[in-house]
């Protein structure tokens, strides 16, 4: 029996792995800072909005009270997809003991296509929110005007669209204080972060990190700091496209969704016809939304 190198594929690669993943976490995720992190262990999830109860009514002397019933709402599945990308290196490289250098790069190369894959997926999230050729599991796009309730529609959206300036912020952060749930009981909604392009980079760290109105030769305060609003600050995101369009996460739970089913993994082996040392990189995930009270935002005027 002749053993050629794809008996032993593991003694081919060693290191590979820590090549990778030292690469891979060089830079924070932008998207791990704007989607809430949910695990997954089946092929989707279903999350399913539940519509609460109304406000109590006046109960009469000597009557009973009365009896209201939550029920089901919407129903939001978010389907894992993997994503993956391999490389090689040839049996040539190996015999001329250039595996080191060649893998070492590859790994990086490939790291970098895994990381900017995950960021993509989930900057169009919003990238694409305000299309109603995405709807969510309300039957509308993320950021609207106009999502059903029980109660009546309800925004996400400013209703006059605004470029970004402290005046439509603060607009913005009244609206969110004022969000209602399906039954129309206020649920005391926090702005949590803005989320912006880096077109918007300067003038939103302006607007929002001055100790003063920026702007403006007044002596007003900047009311959103003093308030202590947006207490984690501006978030920059490369992968958005709109250079106009911004956005406020808020603190609702099941808001924005990045669902975690397989992490990221490096598996290796060996091609059986050409010996050639083979790499891949996989990972299963979704990204979404359940509630879209987890976002506000404006395309821009």
């Amino acid at each position: 029996m002749t053993i050629t190198s794809g008996a032993h594929p593991k003694q081919l690669w060693p290191g590979v792995k820590k090549f990778f993943g030292d690469t891979y976490a060089e830079k924070p995720m932008v998207c791990e800072m704007v989607f809430d992190e949910y695990s997954s262990d089946k092929a989707y999830e279903e999350y399913v909005e539940e519509t609460g109860f109304g406000l109590a009514p006046v109960k009469p002397e000597g009557s009973g009270v009365s009896f209201d019933s939550d029920a089901q709402g919407y129903v939001s599945r978010l389907t894992n997809t993997t994503y993956g990308l391999g490389a090689k290196v040839t049996q040539e490289a190996i015999d001329d003991n250039k595996y080191f250098p060649v893998a070492k790069k590859k790994a990086k190369k490939l790291a970098r296509s895994m990381r900017q894959t995950k960021e993509n997926v989930f900057a169009n999230i919003l990238n694409r929110g305000f299309s109603s050729s995405y709807a969510g599991g309300d039957g509308k796009e993320l950021l609207a005007t106009d999502h059903p309730t029980l109660s009546g529609a309800q925004s996400n959206e400013l209703a006059v669209a605004a470029d970004l300036s402290e005046a439509s912020i603060e607009d913005l952060l009244t609206q969110i204080r004022q969000t209602k749930d399906s039954r129309g009981l206020r649920v005391q909604l926090k702005g949590m972060k803005l989320i912006l392009p880096p077109e918007l980079e300067f003038d939103g760290t302006r607007i929002v990190s001055s100790q003063n109105q920026s702007g403006t030769d007044l002596n007003d305060i900047n009311a959103m700091r003093h308030l202590g609003m947006l207490p984690g600050g501006i978030v920059v995101w490369d992968y958005l496209t709109d250079p106009d369009a911004w956005f406020i996460k808020t603190d609702a739970d099941e808001g924005l969704i990045r669902q975690q089913r397989k992490a990221l993994a490096m598996t290796q082996d060996n091609d059986f016809d050409t010996d050639n040392a083979c790499m891949k990189a996989t990972e299963r995930y979704a990204g979404g939304w359940a509630d879209w009270r987890g976002v506000f935002g404006s395309p821009g005027a």
